[in-house]
């Protein structure tokens, strides 16, 4: 067993549509890598700082991501000795990982690793009040704002209506049904 820290550089496309690892951002990794029958079992820590836009005011933000992973990374000739031959399972050939050498590809475990400890809707505060659906305004900066004359255009025909209705009264032109003894003539 071995512990190691390292500071890495983040890989492009690190992150999701609204926060992720900014290119380059250095992401510091705690491993463990412990040697198995099969290969080298890494478990590790990753931290990186995330830059994104909040989804209710679209301000910016930044925050810090902490991702735990742990991934096995098989000996390429492992697999041979372990397995009949020919079993057609080609979809577990896909998930395993296999040394090279000395060396071990982290990126793909990394990147599902920090991916799936992302938020899935970034906010600057859990208290963001966001914008206003009228005009777009940031609620947070202008606590009292209203629009109180501003009419929806759904509700501008029954708003008409209202209008010629008074005090439960109707009149002749609402198309009130007539009287009983209208409907006998």
């Amino acid at each position: 067993m071995k512990r190691s820290s390292r500071e890495v550089k983040a890989p492009a496309d690190l992150g999701v549509e609204f926060v992720g690892v900014p290119e380059g951002a250095p992401v510091e990794l705690d491993l463990r890598l412990e040697s198995v029958m099969e290969g080298v079992l890494v478990t590790g820590t990753a931290r990186a700082r995330l830059e994104g836009e909040c989804v209710r005011c679209l301000e910016p933000l930044e925050q810090r991501c902490e991702a735990d992973f742990q991934e096995l990374f098989s000996y390429p000739d492992a697999d041979d000795r372990s397995r009949p031959a020919d079993t057609g399972d080609d979809a577990e050939d896909e998930d395993t990982l296999y040394l090279e050498g000395d060396f071990l590809g982290l990126e793909p475990v990394l990147r599902d690793a920090v991916v799936l400890s992302l938020p899935l809707q970034p906010v600057c505060r859990e208290d963001c009040p966001g914008l206003c659906p009228e005009c777009g305004v940031r609620l947070a900066d202008d606590p009292d704002h209203r629009h109180d004359d501003a009419v929806d255009i759904r509700w501008a025909a029954l708003q008409g209506l209202a209008g010629t209705i008074r005090d439960g009264e109707k009149d002749d032109q609402s198309g009130a049904a007539p009287d009983a003894d209208e409907k006998q003539e």
